[in-house]
């Protein structure tokens, strides 16, 4: 080709876009893609090649980890991934996450921890495998002091004397963490800013977990209910409250009203979670809790409908909350070949007077739960909705039938509309 002609046609060549892209969109478009994909664009050419560097968020996942054929499984593959973005990384990282297959260990968690607290780390997520002894986090973890959220699980916190708490942190979710309960309520308390705080702790511990937390908005507890006490936490909206506990007749009944009894100031509680166990006598539990909790709005309730302890516990709750609006119903056990005879007695005198909307989630379609919708349908003058699903796909038919069969029954709202929705 002649010299000329090869220069007119480099010359109608476009340009290399992908290399003359601002360096802000270059930014843009690797954070909008999985870490492995961004780093994958240093192929694209010399320019790109160490642009991941300077990620601010960071995630390794399970997708990260996953390859064609199985996860990255090898501790020496994992540990030397990181290596690399501690050796290349420029600039702050304010949000990393690292989730380490099972079975697995990460020996370098310590220089990880403290190059991240470096490098003005806000959010962190660290999930460890539960199969292996809980990682203590290393001293230079209590000098992230920038620290915004903080997702643990499968640790070991061991706090020095001289730390006096994560002042910035708003969100806290702690999952199988190895802490006294001493040290994990100074830990709370000493979390100024704190709004949102999860919980899902195995043990049960000796003394009471107490949550202080002045700014606390939402809290979602999973373990033994007996281990907490809700101190100060004026502000609190929404409340879930999950059980662990299995001794329904030790020598330590659950005190219904003792638990409860802290939330009559609580006048911002509008959303109550409950899927427990009620560990308490039948002839100890009173009709309704000597206080009402009337901001409360809304009650999601997973409770054994042929267990006359835990229906006796929901209805003492239901009468104390005057004001709900919107309940959520579900089988905490399902059962599907119980004998129709068996029957738990619903009181006739339960009014809900501001109830709008009630979902039904249940087993079987039996008479037990026939009566529960009847007396909701009938005690619920503002009635605008009741919705009903099942909780398997073999009920289904059964629980539509008797949706279909409450629509001749009596309600006490005229708008009331009985449905079977898809689950």
């Amino acid at each position: 080709m002649a010299p000329e002609v090869k220069k007119q046609c480099c010359e109608s060549l476009p340009l290399d876009v992908l290399s003359n892209l601002p360096e802000n969109v270059i930014d843009i478009i690797l954070m909008c893609l999985p870490f492995r994909d961004a780093v994958r664009t240093s192929i694209l050419s010399n320019i790109w090649r160490y642009k991941w560097c300077r990620l601010p968020e960071l995630t390794l996942d399970d997708a990260f980890w996953k390859t064609k054929n199985n996860l990255i499984c090898h501790t020496t593959a994992i540990t030397k991934i990181i290596y690399h973005i501690l050796i290349f990384h420029e600039g702050p990282i304010t949000k990393f996450t690292l989730c380490v297959p099972k079975s697995r260990s990460c020996p370098m968690i310590d220089d990880l921890i403290y190059f991240l607290a470096k490098n003005g780390i806000r959010d962190l997520v660290l999930k460890l495998p539960f199969k292996s002894e809980p990682y203590e986090l290393p001293p230079s973890f209590f000098k992230s002091l920038q620290l915004r959220n903080l997702n643990l699980q499968n640790c070991l916190i061991l706090r020095p004397p001289s730390f006096k708490g994560l002042d910035r942190l708003i969100r806290l979710e702690l999952c199988e963490v190895s802490i006294s309960s001493e040290e994990l309520g100074s830990l709370i308390s000493n979390c100024l800013l704190l709004e949102h705080l999860v919980l899902y702790i195995a043990e049960t511990y000796s003394n009471l977990i107490e949550i202080n937390a002045p700014r606390l908005k939402s809290f979602y507890f999973a373990g033994s209910v007996r281990s907490i006490f809700l101190k100060n936490i004026p502000l609190l909206a929404k409340l879930l409250l999950a059980s662990s506990d299995t001794d329904y007749f030790g020598e330590e009944k659950w005190d219904i009203v003792k638990f409860f009894e802290s939330f009559e100031s609580f006048s911002a509680l509008e959303h109550i979670y409950l899927n427990m166990l009620f560990a308490a006598e039948a002839s100890e539990i009173p009709t309704k809790l000597p206080f009402n909790l009337n901001s409360v709005k809304r009650l999601d309730i997973s409770v054994d409908l042929y267990n006359s302890v835990e229906v006796s516990c929901a209805l003492c709750l239901i009468r104390s909350f005057p004001y709900l609006q919107y309940m959520d119903i579900s089988e905490a056990y399902p059962k599907y070949d119980i004998e129709e005879a068996y029957q738990v007695e619903f009181p006739s005198d339960v009014t809900f007077n501001h109830l709008r909307e009630v979902r039904l989630t249940l087993a079987s379609g039996s008479i037990i739960e026939m009566q529960l919708a009847k007396l909701l349908l009938a005690n619920s003058p503002m009635l605008v909705r009741m919705l009903f699903a099942s909780c398997v796909v073999k009920a289904s038919a059964a629980v539509k039938k008797l949706a279909a069969e409450l629509t001749t029954f009596q309600r006490a709202s005229p708008k009331a509309e009985v449905s079977f929705i898809e689950n």
